[in-house]
C-alpha cells in the first residue's frame, strides 16, 4: 500500500541557515540552526513579559514558528530568546495586538461564525481534515475539545470558498462516510513537526517519531535496548494536558498514539532515517564490556498506559470555546 503524503498536514521542512520566523508551514529555516545563545539572549520567560504574551501564549508561538529562539550554551538549559527578536517583534506596527492576532485560538462555535458556517458543517470539515488543531484539552467530562488557529480559518476561507456552502466533494463525503476523524492525526503530526524543526539532533528527532508510535512497533524498528533508553530520555511533551485520573490518561494516551496503517508507516519511516543519522553521526557509548544494561529503558507504568492507549475505543470529542460546559460524549 503506497504512502500518502496528503494525510500529513505538517511535513518535515528542509533545513536551512536562518531561524523561525514565520509561523507558516512553509517559512524557511529552522529555529535549531543557531547552536547556542548569543549573550544577548533572555528566558522564556523574560521574553513573555517583554512581550506582553502570556506564557502559554508564549509557548505557542515558539512552535508557529511566531518567535525564533536560540540553543542555550550549555546542554540541559532551555532555549531563549534573542533581543534582537524582541526587538524585530515589538517594531512591528500595531504590536502586541498584532502578534496576538496570529496566536488567535477559537474553539467550534467561533470557528464556525468565523468561516461563516454552520457548527455541523465545521466539524465535517474538521474531521475531513479540511484544517486541522493546534490543541486540545479535555473538559469534566473527559471529552476532547479542540481549538484551532483562527488565522488558518481564514485562510481556508480565502483559499477554498467551495468548501462553505453547497454539497461537500465526493472524497470528502466519502472519508465521513466511512467514520473518518483526522484531527487527532493532524494534531499529532503538526506537534511532531514542531518538534524537529527545534532540534537538530538526530536522536531527539528519532524519539519524536518514536513517541507516537506503540512499544511494539519502537521495539521492531530498534531492537537495541541502550538505543530505545536514550529515546526514551529524549520523548518530547507533546500533549498539552496533565491529565490526573487513569480515565483522563487513557484518553490523552489515545491522542498521542498514531492510528492507522499510514501514518504508523511514515512515523516509522522517519524514526528508521533518524536512528541511521543518529548512529552515524552520535554514536551511542558503549560499556567496555559491551553490555547496554538494564532497566533504563523501562517506561512508567503511565506512560506504558499512554501508548497502549490506541487499543482502547476512540474518546469522546467536543469542539467548544473554553470554559463552556458540555454534556459527555457530544461532538460539535
Amino acid at each position: 500500500m503506497g504512502l500518502s503524503l496528503e494525510l500529513f498536514s505538517e511535513p518535515s521542512p528542509e533545513p536551512s541557515s536562518e531561524p523561525v520566523r514565520s509561523g507558516k508551514a512553509e517559512a524557511p529555516g529552522t529555529e535549531a540552526e543557531v547552536r547556542a545563545a548569543p549573550v544577548d539572549a533572555v528566558p522564556l520567560g523574560e521574553a513573555h513579559r517583554r512581550l506582553g504574551l502570556r506564557p502559554r501564549e508564549l509557548e505557542l508561538a515558539v512552535q508557529l514558528g511566531e518567535v525564533a529562539t536560540v540553543a542555550p550554551e550549555r546542554e540541559g538549559r532551555r532555549r531563549r530568546v534573542s533581543v534582537a527578536e524582541l526587538d524585530r517583534l515589538r517594531a512591528e506596527e500595531g504590536f502586541p495586538a498584532t502578534l496576538r492576532r496570529r496566536l488567535r485560538l477559537v474553539g467550534a462555535r467561533e470557528g464556525a461564525a468565523l468561516l461563516g458556517v454552520s457548527p455541523a458543517r465545521f466539524a465535517r470539515l474538521a474531521r475531513a481534515g479540511c484544517f486541522g488543531p493546534v490543541r486540545f484539552s479535555l473538559n469534566r467530562y473527559r471529552s476532547v475539545v479542540w481549538f484551532y488557529l483562527a488565522a488558518e480559518l481564514r485562510d481556508t476561507a480565502e483559499q477554498q470558498p467551495e468548501l462553505l456552502g453547497g454539497a461537500l466533494p465526493e472524497g470528502l463525503r466519502r472519508l465521513l462516510a466511512e467514520g473518518e476523524d483526522r484531527r487527532p492525526r493532524h494534531w499529532r503530526n503538526r506537534r511532531i513537526a514542531q518538534v524537529l524543526r527545534g532540534t537538530d539532533d538526530p536522536w531527539a528527532a528519532a524519539a519524536a517519531h518514536a513517541a507516537v508510535l506503540a512499544p511494539q512497533t519502537v521495539e521492531e524498528v530498534v531492537p537495541d535496548e541502550a538505543e530505545r533508553a536514550r529515546l526514551e530520555e529524549l520523548r518530547p511533551d507533546l500533549a498539552p494536558v496533565r491529565p490526573d485520573s487513569l480515565a483522563a490518561r487513557e484518553v490523552v494516551g489515545r491522542l498521542l498514539t498514531a492510528d492507522g496503517e499510514e501514518e504508523i508507516l511514515w512515523h516509522r519511516l522517519g524514526l528508521t532515517l533518524a536512528l541511521s543519522t543518529a548512529r552515524s553521526a552520535r554514536p551511542l557509548p558503549r560499556p567496555p564490556d559491551g553490555r547496554t544494561g538494564r532497566g533504563s529503558a523501562a517506561r512508567p507504568p503511565e506512560q506504558a498506559l499512554l501508548h497502549h492507549g490506541h487499543q482502547q475505543p476512540a474518546p469522546p470529542v467536543e469542539d467548544l470555546p473554553p470554559g463552556e460546559p458540555a454534556g459527555p460524549g457530544g461532538d460539535g
